[in-house]
């Protein structure tokens, strides 16, 4: 009798070393420790400035970053932008937070102007504000568009205010908090098994339904359709999760 070869999925991280504010780098910790209980391998390869990509990924993750580390790391993020949209396409499970998901876009339009090049892969398009417009910061508690995902929490911290273009779909709807421009309503994007968003905290951690959705998503590019999970419950998660939406409700700002 031969036993069943272990599922192994790839994961690529853009830009480690720079696009991680706010511990954004806990998502693939909190990739790599779900793949554990689920019994999957995970095979991480960290991209830098000037690395190529590597010829196919599962998931890619890419965390947030202030003006200056936009600026160093955009026109080499905006040269992989065919390569990354070839990926998506494929149905290759992406999560792009705050800086991360403006450059995942059209553009981003620095205060003093100057456009960001981004990758075009969400018809979303971001500019910082004009002078003495606050920050968009705080808890936030929103409404996932995506099934299956449901309630979703999570810091946001970000002057951008970004906007969908007319093929643009929002991950979430803001319930507390900004959102994507403190306007609409909306939260992040989506474009089929990428999602961009504003949610930092580290995101997945405190959001295991979306955890489950991008390693789901990630096991099916690898292995097919068919490919499943156990779904079974993570109480830490889900008391992390609770805590933050209570904190949510009682300081966020609301979405009237």
């Amino acid at each position: 009798m031969t036993s069943e070869m272990p599922r192994t999925i790839r994961v690529v991280t853009l830009y480690p070393e720079v696009m991680d504010v706010y511990a954004d780098r806990g998502n693939l910790l909190a990739v790599q420790a779900r793949c554990r209980a689920l019994g999957v391998g995970v095979e991480v390869i960290a991209i830098g400035l000037g690395d190529a990509l590597p010829s196919e990924a599962d998931l890619v993750l890419i965390g947030g970053g202030q003006d200056r580390e936009q600026r160093r790391i955009a026109p080499d993020l905006a040269a992989k932008g065919s390569a990354l949209r070839a990926w998506a396409d494929s149905g290759t499970a992406m999560l792009a937070v705050c800086g991360g998901f403006q450059l995942f876009g059209n553009f981003y339009r620095t205060g003093a102007g100057e456009e960001l090049p981004g990758v075009g892969l969400f018809d979303v398009t971001t500019v910082a504000p004009a002078p003495g417009m606050p920050r968009c910061i705080g808890d936030m508690l929103a409404q996932s568009e995506v099934p299956g995902v449901g309630e979703l929490v999570g810091f946001e911290n970000h002057g951008g205010r970004t906007y969908l273009g007319p093929q643009g779909q929002p991950f979430a709807r803001v319930q507390h908090g900004f959102g994507n421009n403190g306007d609409d309503g909306t939260e992040g994007a989506v474009y089929r098994e990428a999602i961009g968003t504003y949610l930092h905290g580290s995101v997945l951690p405190k959001n295991p339904a979306l955890l489950d959705r991008l390693i789901l998503a990630a096991l099916r590019h690898r292995y097919g359709a068919e490919a499943t999970i156990e779904r079974s419950r993570d109480e830490y998660a889900e008391r992390a999760h609770r805590a933050a939406a209570e904190v949510a409700r009682r300081k966020g700002r609301p979405n009237s």
